[in-house]
């Protein structure tokens, strides 16, 4: 059996620095919308031969658009994403994309700043919703559970890890839009939802195997029946991760440029809900517990 909860503080005092270090990177920083969310136009071309470098492009452009966000697509593509245009200012942009190149137009989509913000609300109220149902799903799920610990307890140790989880890509996505120009976009939304999905799987397993365990008396203390039930699950969680992380560094690095920040997302997330189910969720519920009865003794 491996003493998991031995270096609880040091779980949770490396926790608290990645949380404090995501919010005060978003705080400065702040997230990069895409115009799924701002509204705005989006256009991919793919060059024929040869592609002119990211920064010859913005600055030929900058006199009819303004600022513009451009993003290399496979050897020959660039898509473009700028403030919402017309038709007109849409022909203007490709002959001057044209005037020395061979170009193919691939997609040209608008997005008004109305469907943005209906995007923008509609997708908080999800993330909402969705945190509150997965709180209410474990404390459902485990309402039958050995004392010590209670249902609502579970889902509350459950939450903060989901924060934990979310925060930490996020925090990170603050910094690449910053000095990278690296947008939230509603695939990069929907990512994140999946690490949540994710992450409140693996914290169902361990969770599931403690509840086991304290049915069958496993272990003199609950300390030691967690201890026991992590050291049971860790190889199926890493194994699990693992393989997952495998086929999402493939995407990443050969998946294109459309589903690269899908595929970090999602990386960043997996490594921080392994993380999180691991060495946070189980020994907040120790330090609870240890808590509450330093309280009763006092």
């Amino acid at each position: 059996m491996i003493n998991f909860l031995k270096y609880r503080k040091i779980y949770f005092i490396f926790s608290l620095i990645l949380v404090l270090l995501s919010l005060a990177f978003l705080a400065i920083f702040r997230l990069e919308p895409g115009i799924d969310f701002t509204g705005g136009s989006i256009l991919e071309v793919k060059y024929e031969e040869e592609r002119p470098a990211v920064e010859e492009v913005r600055e030929s452009l900058f006199d009819i658009v303004g600022h513009v966000f451009i993003q290399p697509a496979d050897e020959y593509g660039l898509i473009i994403r700028m403030g919402e245009i017309d038709e007109e200012t849409h022909q203007e942009v490709m002959a001057i994309l044209s005037e020395d190149y061979e170009l193919q137009e691939l997609r040209f989509e608008s997005i008004g700043p109305v469907i943005g913000r209906e995007l923008r609300e509609k997708t908080t109220i999800v993330i909402i919703l969705s945190l509150l149902a997965i709180v209410l799903y474990i404390a459902f799920s485990f309402r039958r559970i050995q004392k010590p610990i209670s249902s609502w307890q579970c889902g509350l140790a459950s939450l903060l890890a989901l924060f934990h989880d979310a925060l930490i890509p996020l925090g990170i996505f603050a910094i690449l839009g910053e000095f990278y120009g690296v947008q939230i976009t509603i695939p990069v939304v929907v990512a994140l939802l999946m690490v949540l999905g994710y992450s409140i799987n693996n914290t169902v397993v361990v969770l599931d195997r403690i509840r086991e365990n304290l049915l069958k008396r496993t272990g003199t203390t609950f300390e030691e029946t967690v201890n026991i039930s992590l050291s049971q699950t860790l190889a199926r969680t890493v194994n699990t991760a693992l393989t997952t992380l495998f086929v999402l560094v493939a995407i990443f690095f050969f998946g294109g440029e459309t589903l690269k920040y899908f595929a970090l997302i999602l990386i960043l997330g997996i490594i921080s809900g392994t993380y999180s189910s691991l060495f946070l969720v189980s020994p907040i519920l120790v330090a609870w517990l240890g808590w509450r009865s330093s309280r009763k003794t006092n």
